[in-house]
């Protein structure tokens, strides 16, 4: 009971000793100017600090609902890098004034160039709603007029479009690796990819293709056990536009792995695709139904639990997905069946979901998951997996079912202001911070 007392004693002097009212230092200021929510999650936005600073003239809150204007940022992946969508919805004294601007980044953009590029958007949107508040006093606009521009008329007209020396076309090369080990244990991984892609408004065309090499060795007491797993593949999608709902297009892939037990898969599908809203309102809603047909013809590692080396499928595939970003949060929701054309009763059912719900006021939920039912591995080899090879994952093992699920439940309380930046002991920036 006495060092009950004593800790309560020394945790009241440090709070009274550590609060702000201690030392004199004020609440953030309530400006009069316009309250605002931020609500990204896409890249270039994430750095929330960044914005704080560089936009100082209004009053960031951390829920929405204390918001006069509700900042929505949708990304989408473009031809040439990221298309971001970005509404600015009024509430409160605004309700009703919404307004929308868009903002281009190139692939080759660093992080900073991306977040600056986002955050000037951000202060040319916003400027139309302070400019009703006393603080627009206090601001000023600036231009900066092209070398080339001269005379009176200097920028007053629209930028001529610069042609494109690569005609939309954006290409990609990775390579990578990783080591780590315990006296008992290493392990060792390379990888390494090929992209490119061009997207236009009548046509897309993505081609990609990866290798992957991963080995890892366990110490046990009588012996040493090796774990390789092996993967490579390359993968075409051609899609062509066909009005503002529908599209249609083949994919072809040509794979190998020893987790699944192929040495090598051929498999091309043809495809036609129906968005029941119109496919430039994708970054915020969309409903979807796909339709896939084609053949993969196989050849396998081991003799598989049907007797085959080699055969030829012929699937289907059918898929539903529903897609919202919206003020509440965000819904992404499949479901997915597939079967062979020849033979329905080998198949599989999945679904798929991902859910961040606002409730009320501070009170979030988020639950994410899929799960399913699976009837078609007729890759499976026919020895079957051994102990060791269930223990080390070297291959896909024989299931009915597979799932998995997440979920959590958020509630945050207390001041509306989010304005103060103190990354002091933050440990960012890569930093590794030892106690």
């Amino acid at each position: 009971m006495v060092w009950t007392m004593r800790c309560v004693w020394i945790a009241g002097c440090l709070t009274l000793f550590f609060s702000p009212s201690a030392w004199g230092q004020d609440a953030p200021s309530s400006l009069a100017t316009v309250r605002v929510f931020m609500d990204c999650q896409a890249p270039g936005c994430r750095d929330f600090d960044f914005n704080r600073r560089e936009i100082p003239w209004v009053n960031w809150v951390r829920d929405r609902q204390d918001a006069d204007i509700h900042i929505l940022v949708v990304s989408t992946a473009a031809g040439g890098g990221i298309s971001y969508e970005i509404t600015f919805l009024g509430r409160r004294g605004f309700t009703g004034e919404d307004s929308q601007l868009t903002h281009m980044s190139s692939s080759t953009d660093t992080s900073d160039e991306r977040r600056r590029g986002l955050a000037e958007r951000f202060k040319y949107g916003l400027l139309r709603y302070v400019a009703e508040t006393p603080v627009a006093e206090r601001l000023r606009i600036e231009f900066s007029a092209p070398e080339s521009d001269v005379g009176p008329e200097a920028g007053g007209g629209e930028q001529s479009q610069r042609d494109d020396p690569w005609n939309l076309w954006v290409f990609g090369v990775s390579v990578g690796g990783s080591a780590n080990g315990q006296s008992l244990f290493t392990s060792k991984a390379v990888n390494g990819s090929l992209s490119a892609r061009r997207t236009s408004e009548a046509w897309k065309f993505d081609w990609r293709a990866n290798i992957r090499y991963s080995e890892s060795k366990f110490e046990l007491a009588e012996s040493t056990e090796t774990s390789i797993r092996r993967s490579s593949g390359t993968d075409v999608l051609i899609v062509k536009s066909v009005g503002a709902h529908w599209g249609a297009g083949i994919r072809a892939t040509l794979t190998s792995s020893t987790f699944t037990n192929e040495d090598i898969r051929l498999r091309v599908q043809p495809a036609v695709e129906y968005n029941v809203f119109p496919y430039d309102e994708s970054s915020r809603r969309s409903l979807t139904f796909q339709y896939r047909i084609g053949f993969s013809s196989v050849t396998y590692d081991q003799v598989t639990v049907f007797d085959k080396m080699e055969e030829t499928l012929y699937e289907q595939t059918l898929t539903a997905a529903l897609g919202l970003r919206q003020p509440w949060g965000t819904a992404s929701v499949s479901l997915s069946g597939t079967s062979f054309v020849d033979d329905l009763e080998k198949n599989a059912l999945s679904v798929f979901g991902n859910v961040t719900f606002r409730i009320v006021r501070g009170l979030n939920l988020r639950v994410f998951g899929f799960a399913s039912r699976v009837r078609n591995q007729v890759f499976l080899p026919s020895a079957g997996a051994t102990d060791t090879d269930i223990l080390l994952r070297r291959q896909a093992l024989e299931t009915s079912f597979t799932y998995f699920t997440n979920f959590s439940l958020s509630y945050t309380f207390g001041s509306i202001f989010n304005n103060i930046v103190n990354p002091r002991l933050g440990g960012g920036s890569g930093e590794i911070v030892f106690f």
